[in-house]
């Protein structure tokens, strides 16, 4: 018998929250509700979690830097952010910060689960078909996909869980054409234009993180995609 999802809530909100994590728990997931953004920061950093489901407008903290502090401490756990703002530069924020999705209010209780289990399902099936074997010399660089730390001589950089599963995606298509809607469609989950946007702030990260070393390159192929390369001629 399959292990039930852990999820936390963090929404300050009572009967949102309230109507959320009871639904949530009808659905089979278990479902930690927390009120306050300190507390949720201080479940998370005390046990283990599948998903985070983050509100942005919460006072004391907002849901973008709680976001940041979870990364800090748990880099590996995707979150979606619940939010009533609808401007696109909040939306594309939540996605540079790592979030998985992006949910708007009012809150449609069963989109919320077909997409949390779609995510899950997808995360789960991802380290089960995931090789033995996933770290890789790239360059002057060392990927340790395992605890998604990118070395460079003395430095370490702690990458997110998305920067990790897109760097590792990257390097293990050296020197090929990796599509966009293929690096979405495995990544993200789903190709639309928000998670595009999104990809290419990723791929932002990832150039400047690999900056040091002048021979690896992350060449945009216009309309198509991404080729990336380790050894290249000007």
């Amino acid at each position: 018998m399959e292990r039930k999802f852990k999820i936390i809530l963090v929404e300050d909100d009572e009967s949102l929250g309230y109507l959320l994590s009871e639904y949530l728990r009808m659905k089979d997931f278990e479902v930690i509700w927390e009120k306050n953004p300190m507390q949720g920061l201080r479940t998370i950093e005390s046990d283990l979690f599948d998903l985070a489901i983050l509100d942005v407008m919460m006072p004391e903290m907002d849901g973008f830097t709680l976001a940041k502090e979870i990364g800090k401490t748990n880099p590996e756990l995707p979150f979606i952010f619940l939010t009533a703002r609808s401007l696109k530069i909040d939306v594309l924020k939540g996605f540079s910060l790592g979030a998985v999705d992006y949910l708007k209010k009012p809150i449609d209780e069963e989109e919320l689960v077909v997409r949390i289990t779609t995510l899950l399902s997808r995360l789960r099936t991802s380290k089960l078909e995931e090789p033995q074997e996933s770290n890789f010399h790239i360059g002057a660089y060392y990927l340790k996909s395992s605890t998604q730390e990118l070395f460079y001589k003395d430095d370490i950089i702690h990458l997110t869980s998305r920067e990790n599963e897109l760097l590792k995606f990257l390097a293990s298509h050296e020197n090929e054409l990796c599509r966009h809607k293929d690096i979405l469609n495995r990544i993200w989950g789903k190709n639309d234009y928000f998670n595009k946007k999104s990809l290419n702030v990723f791929i932002t990260h990832l150039r400047k993180y690999l900056e040091k070393d002048p021979s690896i390159k992350i060449e945009n192929i216009h309309g198509k995609g991404f080729v990336f390369r380790t050894k290249y001629t000007l």
